[in-house]
């Protein structure tokens, strides 16, 4: 059976909606064909990329969305925390780029953690994603710092929500 609990009509043609197991593979290819041009570029793989995407989607982290065809195209995965909701991954089909997705994907977020009654949204990006640098903050993200940890150098992010 499906949770529709927080299913969502996007704009256009795409429809939001809980990953399910079955989901598994084309997440992790949808994660792989969004991240992948990155590894040249920080000379390792994108933490996304590794991430245990079987238990994010048993878990119920994340969210896909599909096109009007049916097919998989992009997705969020969320972490609900006592005080924020961490948009821990968005990765948009590279076929799919250019359509509104990410910012269908950005007005989910922001809508499941109102519906969550929680007061932010973080975020990180790798220092090396240039990109991101740019579109979070016309999306309302405010930079918050720039952080080491590990082998990854980040920036971070945060929305505060206002009613």
């Amino acid at each position: 059976m499906t949770d529709r609990t927080n299913e969502a009509d996007a704009p256009g043609t795409h429809t939001l909606r809980r990953a399910e197991a079955a989901d598994v593979p084309v997440v992790k290819a949808i994660t792989d064909a969004a991240y992948h041009h990155y590894i040249d570029r920080i000379g390792r793989i994108p933490a996304p990329m590794e991430s245990d995407h079987a238990g994010n989607v048993a878990a119920g982290r994340v969210h896909v969305a599909v096109d009007a065809a049916g097919t998989v195209v992009g997705l969020v995965v969320l972490y609900a925390h006592e005080d924020h909701l961490y948009l821990d991954n968005i990765a948009v089909h590279p076929d799919a780029a250019g359509q509104g997705l990410g910012r269908v994907l950005l007005d989910f977020v922001e809508a499941h953690a109102r519906a969550l009654g929680l007061p932010e949204i973080r975020l990180y990006t790798n220092a090396m994603m240039w990109e991101n640098q740019k579109i979070y903050p016309r999306f309302g993200y405010d930079f918050v710092e720039r952080r080491v940890e590990g082998i990854y150098d980040r920036f971070h992010y945060r929305k505060r929500l206002t009613d």
